[in-house]
């Protein structure tokens, strides 16, 4: 089936998300004039998935527990965002969820990140931005959640699962977790919000050196820097977790929910430039050779269960310019 129709962000991500429910897959195609709104054209084959849903819900003592099961590598891709719009749909519904804990199926990773491939197959877009792309939308509607969330971590989120968890309000990590924003030495730069919200949380200063720096941060370097709230041993964060989750559960809705409006008006009195951030995005696809970091990235074991868990480093280490002179040990 193929149609045309004018949609805003959020109208979008709930059609991935229904297309999905319904066991389609959706391709899209992004047409627009100079003087008219953005026009997704779309095409559905239906094709029946017979894996786990992406995002499971369960509701236990007013908490909302978000599984997020999207194997085999955990990629913050088009089916990952549809099914977290549905999920957050359902959330915001229901008057039985008064916290929302997002945790992985995954023992290794929370989120991988974007899928390189998929960017890799980006089309060049020469026009400027006029509203934030679809990662920001979803991402800060996540931020703005009615509702407090949490993100329980003990494993790796980088790039956008770095990014999906510094949308959320509240970030707990086990000893196993492995955060980072790899994007600059791949030739682009953090495009779901990542610029915005980590500056944020860390601070200018540290945001620069995590972004630049491509490297990993470990979890008690994460805790200290604000990246994360806390560090708790393994064994012990889900019980951490659900104590504090079920506590905030008890107290008037209205009440939390107006603290978190009050302190995000402070926190956020200045709007995140989400339209900055998508225009260079799109100045760094658009440029000549934009592909080979990227492929340097995908050669040398990125975007691998394997790569990614045990040699990231000597991944990042192998982006290198070619040109650039190695440093000194």
């Amino acid at each position: 089936m193929k149609s045309a129709f004018r949609m805003n962000n959020f109208d979008l991500l709930r059609l991935l998300a229904a297309t999905q429910a319904a066991g389609c897959r959706t391709h899209l195609r992004c047409e627009h004039a100079a003087d008219a709104p953005v026009r997704f054209v779309y095409r559905e084959r239906m094709t029946v998935d017979a894996s786990l849903p992406v995002c499971g819900l369960r509701v236990e003592r007013g908490v909302g527990w978000v599984r997020i099961d999207h194997p085999p590598k955990h990629l913050v891709d088009g089916a990952f965002m549809g099914a977290l719009v549905a999920v957050l749909d359902r959330a915001e519904r229901d008057t039985a969820v008064h916290v929302l804990v997002f945790e992985s199926a995954d023992p290794d990773f929370f989120m991988m990140h974007g899928d390189v491939e998929g960017i890799m197959r980006m089309p060049h877009n020469p026009d400027p931005a006029t509203e934030p792309n679809l990662a920001e939308a979803i991402f800060e509607r996540v931020r703005r959640f009615p509702k407090p969330t949490i993100g329980m971590i003990d494993g790796h989120a980088r790039g956008g699962g770095s990014e999906f968890l510094s949308a959320l309000d509240m970030r707990f990590a086990g000893p196993r977790t492995v955060l980072g924003q790899p994007e600059v030495p791949m030739g682009i730069l953090p495009g779901a919000g990542g610029t915005q919200f980590l500056a944020r949380l860390v601070g200018r200063a540290r945001a620069l050196e995590i972004i630049l720096g491509g490297g990993d941060v470990y979890a008690d370097e994460a805790a200290a820097i604000g990246y994360v709230n806390r560090v708790v041993p393994s064994a012990e964060l889900r019980s951490f977790v659900a104590t504090l989750a079920e506590r905030i559960a008890a107290w008037p809705p209205e009440a939390v929910q107006a603290a978190k409006r009050a302190i995000d008006a402070g926190i956020y009195a200045a709007e995140p430039q989400f339209i900055t951030e998508t225009n260079e995005f799109r100045s760094l696809i658009n440029a000549r050779g934009h592909i080979a970091p990227m492929q340097r990235f995908l050669d040398a074991g990125g975007q691998t269960r394997e790569g990614e868990t045990t040699r990231m480093d000597a991944i990042i280490d192998a982006m290198r310019n070619p040109d650039m002179a190695r440093p000194a040990d």
